[in-house]
């Protein structure tokens, strides 16, 4: 039996959500028109899909759901209509609705920072409940970013005193001795991405005022031995290249008022052949303490250029073919 052909109207009255919907050369729309299998046309504000049920229908979601989009962000990415066609497929309309009402901060040029997937989403709540958070997944789900944004909103509202950015320097061995410079410039690039982040959040003046007081500290790794860091909103990036050792040094600091956040990726391992990584053994011993929690973002969570979901995809088929063979 032949399907019936419909068409369905949306009217979107401000042109320039049109033309971020589309996209250049119609990119986005012709995404679109695959995926559902539809053809999409613009006229004079208003939007014609000719397709078939139940596609036509889910295609007007999408369109308002992307329109809704553009409207709170003011732009529109591929990752974003990929996500959004993802959630509407497995029914979670309302989850997407959660995650664009759900604001952690604003940047200094006036951007939103927000959780874009349900795996951020869970990551930014266990922050807020938690003392301690574990953030492990692959690069570019916003490990380090999304804590960052928590820090600086914690720090804002006084609810701690200092943000502490932490990760191990030179391959988590830390030998800077035979760098040159001295020993900030030393460290400096390994600590480079968290300067990065803070830098686009705060903006070039705030920033600098925070680091001159004190206010926030970025330091390698070997620099919180023997410290007890209270009232303090603490981060440790690539956790994945501490030691054991390393690792339960870092985690006995934490002091009253404080919070820890713990980002890693256990697939780019960088310690010495022989060397165990703290971040993939320290589930298995605190798993069941209170207070704690492990959050896992997948490449579903990736929220960089679409390759780098593909590129992670790619390598985790050649690394478990590699492993089978083993």
């Amino acid at each position: 039996m032949e399907r019936e052909i419909q068409e369905r109207r949306v009217d979107i009255s401000n042109s320039n959500y049109i033309s971020e919907l589309f996209g250049k050369f119609d990119e986005n729309i012709k995404l679109i028109e695959k995926e559902f299998n539809v053809d999409i046309v613009s006229r004079e504000g208003e939007i014609k899909i000719i397709g078939e049920e139940p596609y036509i229908s889910l295609t007007e979601k999408l369109i308002n759901s992307l329109t809704e989009i553009i409207m709170k962000q003011g732009r529109l990415t591929k990752q974003e209509i990929i996500y959004t066609i993802g959630l509407l497929l497995e029914g979670q309309e309302d989850t997407l609705k959660e995650l664009l009402n759900q604001t952690l901060c604003i940047t200094a040029s006036g951007k939103s920072i927000k959780p874009k997937t349900i795996g951020q989403k869970l990551y930014v709540n266990s922050i807020k409940t938690n003392d301690i958070v574990f953030g492990i997944g692959p690069a570019g789900t916003g490990k380090t970013y999304l804590a960052m944004a928590m820090a600086i909103t914690a720090f804002k509202n006084k609810e701690v005193n200092r943000i502490i950015l932490t990760r191990p320097a030179v391959e988590a061995g830390e030998s800077l001795g035979f760098l040159p410079g001295d020993l900030q410039e030393k460290v400096d690039p390994y600590l480079r991405p968290l300067y990065d982040a803070l830098y686009d959040i705060l903006g070039p003046e705030t920033y600098s005022k925070y680091m001159e007081r004190g206010l926030i500290e970025v330091a390698p790794l070997a620099y919180m031995r023997g410290r007890t860091l209270d009232s303090s909103f603490v981060i440790l990036d690539e956790a994945q290249n501490t030691t054991n050792e390393q690792m339960k040094m870092f985690l006995t600091r934490l002091g009253f008022g404080s919070k820890a956040i713990i980002t890693g990726d256990i697939t780019q391992i960088d310690l010495p052949k022989g060397r165990s990584s703290g971040l993939k053994q320290v589930a298995d011993i605190l798993k069941d303490i209170k207070g704690i929690e492990f959050v896992y973002l997948t490449k579903k969570d990736v929220v960089r250029h679409q390759l780098v979901q593909r590129i992670i995809e790619a390598y985790d088929i050649f690394e478990n073919k590699a492993d089978t063979q083993n």
